[in-house]
């Protein structure tokens, strides 16, 4: 009789058979059939990889339960493929043969075993009979003293958590809110993602949504307290569904060193050394150390090593390091029974220099460490007495080197020396081969990280969006936080921009490195150590602590950062910061900060900082990519520089083509509407002027040269300033003009010809206006009257900077009281939407609608008109100048 069942799906990837391994193995240790795992667990491997791998299809595994057997049963999806060991009256293929071998294992360690076909696929079953044992017995630890139990507090909260299908929380209990401050109704309802800190580099090894997506799970990760630190914790995760088949997770945390309590015991017996198993089947060391299945990325099989490893020789902590490609430098990638956190990717030399490990090419034993102060510089300050030390080397290079502590003093000899180095070269090779793949998946992250920001760093070319980019590209891919230092030329480093992954984090992370020295500008490539960060916030937050609870401030210790700055508040005193703020802030910058100089040009032009939280520290490799993208982001920020001055210096020589400002004329209305063609441009082709000549007299022109841009603003300059010089000489408009064309052609190859339209206007005494104008190849001025009649008021005559020889005259013209006289360049009248122009008549007949309006309402009633006659945005410079002589009754 079936009593209990698990069943579970795999597709058809490389991956499944890993996953159904574990399914298998996790489910009969619930049951409490350890004595059949390792069997059932080999068959299974070899039964799902013919079906996701040979066959090609989803797997389904099912566990059953009697009570004197487990059968366990795994179907494909392809019925038509053959039994491939069997034949009528042939023996078993060859056993080296690949195909097959799944069976032939069935046949030789199942009770029973069988292959059965479906219309819908078929399936291949196995049988483990149980051994008589006493009931109720799974599994138990031995006898030990008082004083060897795991250590916890006085209450052992376990905090559960539910979380959904879309991992966001749906149960929140007491001790959760106890251990973490969140209330239940803060939380329920928010992914768990927003409260997590997954202690796993992003692009490495498993994620937490992959982790949520497990029928089981164990292991250590962070969770952020009310006050916004991370708490380790240690988690048990199981998959469940409820009564409407929909899936959820319910996880059991503790705190980390309080593991013992959801820890799962370590499940096989044995030891590394011994090479047979059950049955007489040869047992792969590496497995017996690690286990089965293996962690398939390289965090999680450090962690697993450095549990197995202090668990084998019975310690108190254990560590690995990896060497870096050189050996020259030990990088602390793992640990248990340690500050994990303030010790993850600490570097340290190998062969010389201060704090180097010099224990790490040969086995070594240090029966008491306070003997040899500095020997094993990880565990200083620790608390451990005793450790043993392998090295991990692959093909007689170091690779890394493996650490056993315990808090006693002489607990370990040679002979736990050759355990643990035994163990160590069973797993060196497949730690290397996994410190490469993990480092190629870096090496194309990295390249994929360095191609998006050089395309969005050249995509810019303005000074605050490019450090805008600078820092929300380090941050959180690179950095916890970031600052972006400027240097301008003779001057000091100044604070530019400040980024924090938490946005409640920005201004406190501002206000305390305004209040401490920038760093020294220093042009050495690489990535260098600045502490005063971290150390004016812990002495801010000491002061803090020390003002809340009454104690003077003068008590508080001073600043050890030789270079932090001493912010005060009235007579001398400290600024004042809120205790809550100040501890914030020195967790948020208390890790390890780096600070990279921003080198373009041969000269320092700012520096980068990066910094983590407290008690974190910076990866190698994650130095090394921002060393690189700070080469980039400094050739970017100075293009924007050069950008932004070249671009001042443009629009002020622009600025000083165009009239300061309109004059005043009495009696007359007066208004411009100037636009140039171009981005960026201020000053093109067309042009306009208006101004004093001498009492009661004032010149007014518009013009146009031929082309757009700098070349014909060259010639607007020209025209403009020798109008006003020779107007006000004394000479006619004929005059100024014929003098003016000389002028232009004086120019040779650099010369353009010139349409324009210059007059004298003269108010009068009875309120109207005379105007003497010569119009020089340019579109006529439009007279309106108040009846909406509208006209021109002068003759077309030739255009300058083409004869030498010009005959032009001058004529008169008088506007009336509410008489409005329109000149414009031909980027009005030569407005185009695909073969229509608005031309001549489309102007006067927007003129005509002007009557009563203001000259400023003139010229914008006529810009609207150009702007709405097409789609696209014009493509020709614009100038209109409109004039108006007012009613009395206005």
């Amino acid at each position: 009789m079936i009593t209990a069942r698990a069943a579970a799906s795999f597709e058809p990837v490389g991956r499944s058979v890993a996953v159904a391994r574990a399914f298998v193995r996790d489910t009969l240790h619930g049951w409490g059939f350890a004595d059949v795992v390792d069997d059932a667990v080999v068959l299974t491997s070899e039964l799902v990889t013919n079906a996701v791998v040979h066959a090609g299809t989803a797997a389904d595994v099912q566990c059953l339960r009697y009570e004197t057997a487990v059968r366990v049963e795994v179907a494909d999806h392809y019925p038509d493929r053959e039994i491939p060991i069997q034949g009528r009256g042939r023996q078993f293929r060859d056993p080296d043969n690949e195909g097959g071998r799944g069976l032939l294992l069935c046949a030789a360690l199942a009770s029973r075993w069988g292959v059965e076909y479906t219309g819908a696929g078929k399936h291949v079953w196995f049988q483990l009979d149980l051994p008589e044992r006493p009931a109720g017995t799974r599994s138990a630890g031995p006898v030990l003293p008082a004083a060897d139990l795991p250590l916890t507090d006085e209450s052992v909260r376990v905090a559960v958590v539910q979380v959904d299908r879309m991992a966001s929380i749906t149960r929140w209990n007491d001790d959760a809110a106890e251990l973490f401050g969140h209330p239940a109704a803060d939380v329920v309802g928010k992914p768990l993602a927003d409260l997590t800190a997954w202690p796993q580099t992003p692009g490495t090894g498993i994620g937490l949504a992959e982790a949520l997506l497990h029928s089981r799970w164990e292991g250590t990760y962070g969770l952020r307290d009310a006050d916004g630190r991370v708490l380790p914790v240690y988690g048990s995760h199981l998959r469940v569904r409820d009564s409407e088949g929909e899936p959820s997770t319910v996880i059991l945390l503790v705190r980390a060193e309080e593991r013992a309590v959801l820890q799962t015991p370590s499940r096989g017996s044995g030891s590394a050394e011994s090479g047979l198993g059950q049955r007489g089947k040869t047992t792969d060391a590496f497995e017996v150390f690690i286990g089965s299945p293996a962690p398939d990325d390289l965090d999680s099989l450090l962690q697993r090593t450095v549990e197995r490893a202090r668990d084998m020789l019975d310690g108190d902590a254990a560590y690995l390091l990896l060497a870096t490609d050189d050996e020259t430098e030990l990088e602390v990638r793992a640990s248990t029974g340690l500050p994990s956190a303030r010790q993850r990717f600490a570097r340290v030399p190998v062969e010389a220099g201060t704090g180097r490990y010099g224990s790490a090419r040969m086995p070594a034993v240090h029966e008491d460490l306070t003997a040899v102060p500095g020997a094993v510089p990880l565990l200083s300050g620790t608390g451990m007495r005793s450790v043993v030390t392998v090295p991990l080397k692959v093909e007689g290079r170091l690779t890394g080197s493996l650490g056993v502590a315990a808090e006693a003093p002489g607990r370990y000899n040679n002979q736990e020396a050759l355990r643990l180095q035994f163990a160590a070269d069973r797993i060196a090779l497949a730690v290397e081969s996994a410190r490469l793949t993990e480092l190629e998946r870096l090496r194309r992250g990295s390249l994929s990280f360095l191609v998006e920001a050089s395309d969005l760093l050249a995509g810019t070319l303005e000074r605050d969006q490019t450090l805008a980019l600078m820092a929300q590209m380090t941050v959180p891919t690179l950095a916890s936080w970031c600052a972006v230092y400027t240097i301008a030329e003779q001057s000091e480093p100044e604070l530019a921009f400040v980024l924090h992954e938490d946005e409640d984090r920005i201004d406190g992370i501002k206000a305390l490195l305004s209040q401490v020295r920038p760093p020294e500008p220093d042009p050495t490539p690489g990535a260098r150590m600045w502490t005063a960060p971290s150390d004016a916030a812990h002495s801010s937050a000491l002061r803090a602590s020390l003002r809340s609870l009454g104690v003077g401030a003068r008590s508080a210790p001073s600043s050890s950062a030789p270079n932090a700055a001493t912010p005060t508040s009235g007579k001398g005193g400290r600024a004042p910061s809120a205790p809550g703020v100040a501890l914030a802030t020195a967790a948020a910058v208390g890790g390890e900060t780096v600070v990279l100089p921003l080198v373009a040009r041969n000269r320092v032009i700012g520096m980068l900082t990066l910094g983590k939280p407290a008690d974190e520290r910076f990866r190698q490799e994650i130095l090394e990519l921002a060393e690189d993208l700070s080469r980039r982001a400094a050739l970017a920020l100075d293009n924007a520089r050069l950008y932004s001055e070249r671009t001042a210096i443009s629009q002020a020589l622009q600025r000083s083509l165009l009239p300061p400002e309109l004059p005043h004329i009495p009696g007359v209305e007066v208004e411009v509407v100037y636009r140039a063609a171009g981005e960026g441009n201020e000053v093109g082709g067309d042009f306009y002027d208006l101004f004093p000549i001498r009492d009661g007299c004032w010149g007014f022109a518009i013009g146009d040269v031929c082309g757009t841009g700098p070349e014909a603003a060259a010639v607007t300059g020209l025209a403009r300033h020798a109008l006003r010089l020779l107007a006000r000489e004394g000479f006619g408009g004929p005059a100024v003009l014929e003098r003016l064309n000389a002028a232009i052609l004086d120019e040779g190859a650099r010369s353009r010809f010139l349409t324009l339209l210059y007059g004298e206007l003269w108010p009068q005494h009875d309120g109207s206006a005379v105007l003497r104008m010569v119009c020089a190849g340019h579109p006529l001025p439009l007279r309106l009257r108040p009846d909406g009649t509208v006209e021109p008021a002068a003759d077309p005559q030739p255009l300058l900077g083409v004869m030498d020889d010009l005959e032009l005259y001058e004529q008169t013209v008088s506007l009336d009281p509410g008489d409005v006289l329109l000149c414009v360049t031909d980027g009005v009248t030569e407005r185009r939407e695909g073969t229509r122009m608005l031309g001549d008549d489309g102007l006067a007949d927007v003129l005509s609608t002007c009557t009563g309006l203001t000259a400023g309402a003139v010229a914008a009633r006529i810009q609207r008109a150009v702007e709405r006659f097409a789609s696209d945005a014009p493509s020709d410079d614009m100038a209109i100048l409109s004039m108006r002589v007012p009613k009395k009754s206005e």
